[in-house]
């Protein structure tokens, strides 16, 4: 079965930086898409970035020129490098991965930036 394990949120100040992994395994296929997402307190959850199995990636513009989202194979490992982190970006960051119109989560990782 596939899992998605996400790690490396923390607690920063703001300005300060943090790399977010996401590890993955199962996966027989390889996904069309593998995004990240994010979820604040009492909000929905909301796309941050993604990128596709041929490179081209996206990003909210809220995090544009902050955030990169890269994979060095695109099936095993996903990473989130954030930089010139805001209050505001405080949410639990959900990795993912697509194929097939299915998506499947990874159960998330805290990340509070504190003023």
């Amino acid at each position: 079965q596939v899992q998605l394990v996400e790690s490396g949120g923390d607690l920063v100040q703001a300005g300060g930086s943090l790399r977010l992994s996401c590890a993955a395994s199962g996966m027989i296929f390889r996904p069309s898409t593998m995004a990240w997402y994010r979820q604040a307190p009492g909000k929905q959850r909301d796309l941050v970035a993604t990128i596709s199995s041929g490179g081209s990636t996206n990003y909210a513009d809220s995090v544009k020129d902050r955030f990169t989202i890269f994979t060095p194979d695109f099936k095993n490992t996903l990473y989130l490098q954030m930089r010139s982190l805001k209050p505001e970006d405080t949410a639990v960051y959900y990795c993912a991965a697509v194929h097939g119109g299915v998506a499947y989560w990874g159960q998330g990782t805290q990340v509070t930036v504190s003023s």
